[in-house]
């Protein structure tokens, strides 16, 4: 049976996330409008709350799931306006890092801030049409292109970058990089400025005439007929990390939205217009009823993300299940925030307020780790069995 009660010692982390969020918001608005600013490490006032970190390692095998919990870690931080008081060792290319690569390249980078490097100025879900080059050279790989969009660009201490090795192979071309900073040929462009989560050093990278070792290509096997398995099935890991970053973004989404529920609702509240749930549907206000179609779509999109997280906690298959999170998710934080801001009205748009912050943060969470339409893509091929060749 599934699931998604939350354990009373994890509650209260989730408790005190929120606190937390409440406390960095007051750095929130400085940030926004210096966005070429990095947040520092810490803030003062993550002195005044314990180590999440080491609470996460007292949890136990009777607390919540760890996929499901930290599916709601996510939510809960997106909840409030606030700004990470603490900054975390991890991203994204760490997750691909710990889905392919191998047993000596964890030990070699596991304790780096790897980002992930796949989009560029024309390739962003459909990643087939990746220009990005690699080409062997010896005991080397020499990378050209330019990619945009990386999350913590600037942060980073080295980024798995995804490139070619034959674009005529599609998908079956593209294999995986480790590339450290200091690596020649690999400069920093700029900063990116955004809509929303301006708070994200997101970067743009160009690689020329990059040279990297073999050993870099994630799941590199130094036996030749081992290592382009090894290879196929590292850009395959690399692939199954989406089953997890897809349900994660989309928590970052619901979380945006369910803030902005909260935020409009004691903002209505304040003004004497509350949901009557003892009303019939004739009873009550349109405002009442716009409230109440939006906390169910924020319900639904949640228990999406959940049922997706649980999945993967029980060590099954949640391919489909984590789309169908991801386009749920995109969809709410998208259509939630917009609808609580046409009840609030002229206040929403306030720069005294941060409620237009999870309109703009939220609708990122549709586009980056696969867009919704490509999301809709998949669904739609698992239900009709069809491949990409056949629906795309």
């Amino acid at each position: 049976m599934i699931d998604f009660t939350v354990s009373e010692a994890d509650q209260k982390i989730l408790e005190q996330i929120i606190a937390e969020g409440r406390a960095g918001e007051k750095y929130t608005r400085y940030y926004e409008d210096n966005e070429d600013e990095i947040l520092p490490e810490k803030f003062a006032e993550a002195d005044d709350f314990p180590s999440l970190l080491k609470q996460f390692a007292t949890r136990s095998p009777e607390d919540t799931p760890a996929a499901t919990f930290q599916m709601l870690v996510i939510m809960y931080r997106n909840i409030t306006a606030g700004v990470t008081l603490r900054q975390g060792r991890g991203a994204l290319g760490n997750a691909a890092l710990s889905a392919a690569g191998t047993a000596e390249q964890k030990a070699k980078w596991g304790n780096t801030i790897l980002a992930m490097s796949i989009t560029e100025p024309g390739a962003g879900s459909d990643t087939k049409a990746i220009t990005s080059t690699a080409k062997q050279d010896g005991d080397e790989w020499i990378l050209n292109g330019d990619k945009i969009f990386v999350t913590t660009g600037i942060r980073c201490e080295g980024v798995v970058v995804w490139a070619t090795t034959d674009k005529n192979l599609g998908r079956a071309g593209i294999k995986s990089f480790v590339v450290m900073k200091d690596t020649p040929g690999f400069d920093i462009l700029r900063k990116e400025k955004k809509l929303g989560i301006r708070n994200s050093d997101t970067a743009a990278y160009s690689f020329r005439d990059c040279r990297i070792p073999k050993e870099n290509v994630l799941g590199y096997q130094p036996d030749a007929t081992a290592n382009k398995k090894a290879a196929d099935d590292g850009y395959k890991g690399v692939l199954k990390t989406f089953n997890m970053t897809r349900p994660g973004v989309a928590a970052g989404g619901v979380g945006n939205a369910l803030g902005a529920f909260k935020f409009g609702s004691e903002a209505l509240a304040d003004e004497g217009i509350e949901v009557d749930w003892e009303a019939g549907v004739h009873h009550r206000t349109a405002v009442q009823d716009k409230l109440i179609e939006i906390e169910a779509d924020n319900e639904a999109a949640k228990l999406s993300v959940l049922r997706a997280a649980w999945l993967a906690d029980k060590g099954l298959s949640n391919n489909v299940e984590a789309s169908i999170s991801k386009a749920k998710g995109g969809e709410v934080c998208r259509t939630g925030p917009q609808r609580i801001m046409d009840l609030l009205g002229g206040m929403s748009v306030s720069h005294d307020h941060l409620v237009e912050k999870f309109m703009r943060d939220g609708r990122i969470s549709d586009i980056y780790e696969g867009t919704g339409q490509i999301q809709r893509l998949i669904i739609a091929r698992n239900i009709l069995e069809l491949s990409s060749a056949e629906l795309s």
